[in-house]
């Protein structure tokens, strides 16, 4: 053991001790500068792991943004109208990749795919004849959740034997600073037994708070919101619980006995007949649908997308669904980002969104 050389200056001056600590100093010296080579050592290998991996990543990235960027041109030039149509119409009904085709195309151009794949505009609104509200009691507590899918998609369908259960929920207050809720919340809040998302709303960018509705909005037969819109399609209850579906203005609503509505569409299904769709309407993506059966059962339909397991469905896809489950009426509600079911304070499907499910100002809600 070293002795403590602090105290060569004032306890010894023996050329023994100065000479011990002297190596004591070197010793530790060399011992200090063999742990500072070897941690810098390490720290320029670990440098340089990273920069290896940062490398490959990147590489990585660039070729697959590649890869992308050239199966997007081969389908939108390729000699497949088909596919071209539908990965336009996919993508115009995204937030994020909506700028897409004007990459490669005109708006002229885009209009006519649009035209040509698209669900036929009808002044025609649903009269009811085809429905009859049932009066006994049995099975009218009976909500069904059943799991639907198809080539391209997989989802929920909610059959609410009893229609009078069903009814249109919105937040406390609309405006574009404030935002909206989450259906889940909003179904806890109202003590509902399950639901699904509403109209349309603004969403500017696609980073909407979901605090402004578009269209029209009626609850409990006085009218909460009458803008301009694309969105014309009404879609509601009357005082008959029957589904009212189609084109009209607010007020005409009103006076035809309409309580509650929003709006959206296209329509899919009117008086018992299949609305016309052309092509691939409206691409494959998250779809929200609302139908009633003849019998009075109210259907709603989600089906996720924008995944791998689940691509997303067509307008032809959703009609096709609900007619086989007996709709007699039928519209679509807000779509893509906006999709959700919940039953029983759960959510049965997949969002669409990463972080989770969207706040918005209207919905369809199933009392308990």
């Amino acid at each position: 053991m070293f002795r403590d050389c602090e105290k060569c200056v004032y306890e010894e001056t023996t050329l023994d001790f100065l000479l011990e600590c002297v190596i004591f100093k070197a010793y530790h010296k060399r011992e200090r500068m063999r742990t500072y080579g070897v941690s810098m050592k390490k720290k320029k290998s670990l440098v340089k792991i990273i920069g290896v991996i940062s490398t490959v990543f990147a590489s990585i990235l660039l070729s697959v943004v590649i890869l992308i960027v050239a199966a997007v041109t081969l389908i939108f030039y390729g000699p497949s109208t088909t596919a071209r149509d539908m990965l336009v119409l996919t993508s115009l009904e995204t937030s994020a990749m909506k700028f897409v085709p004007h990459l490669y195309f005109s708006q002229e151009k885009i209009d006519a795919i649009i035209l040509a794949n698209s669900a036929r505009e009808t002044d025609e609104t649903s009269d009811g004849e085809d429905v009859t509200i049932p009066t006994d009691e049995i099975d009218l507590e009976k909500i069904e959740i059943v799991d639907i899918s198809g080539p391209t998609f997989v989802g929920k369908l909610m059959i609410v034997n009893d229609p009078s259960r069903v009814y249109v929920s919105v937040i406390k207050n609309f405006s574009l600073d404030k935002g909206g809720q989450r259906l889940l919340d909003m179904v806890k809040a109202e003590n509902a037994i399950g639901g699904v998302n509403g109209g349309a709303f603004s969403d500017v960018g696609g980073v909407g708070n979901g605090g402004m509705p578009l269209g029209i909005v009626i609850k409990d037969g006085k009218i909460l919101v009458n803008s301009a819109s694309q969105y014309r399609v009404l879609i509601g209850f009357d005082t008959n619980h029957k589904l009212v579906v189609g084109s009209m203005t607010a007020q005409a609503a009103i006076d035809r006995g309409v309580v509650d509505a929003v709006s959206f569409g296209p329509v899919l299904v009117l008086n018992g007949e299949r609305a016309a769709i052309t092509g691939s309407g409206g691409g494959l993506n998250p779809r929200t649908a609302i139908g009633q059966r003849a019998d009075g059962a109210i259907l709603l339909l989600v089906i996720d997308g924008r995944q791998p397991t689940s691509l997303g469905a067509t307008f032809n896809d959703v009609a096709d669904v609900l007619i086989e489950y007996g709709a007699v009426n039928a519209a679509a509600l807000d779509g893509g980002s906006s999709t959700l079911m919940v039953y029983e304070n759960k959510i049965l499907n997949q969002t669409s969104l990463l972080i989770g499910p969207r706040r918005i100002p209207t919905f369809i809600m199933v009392s308990k």
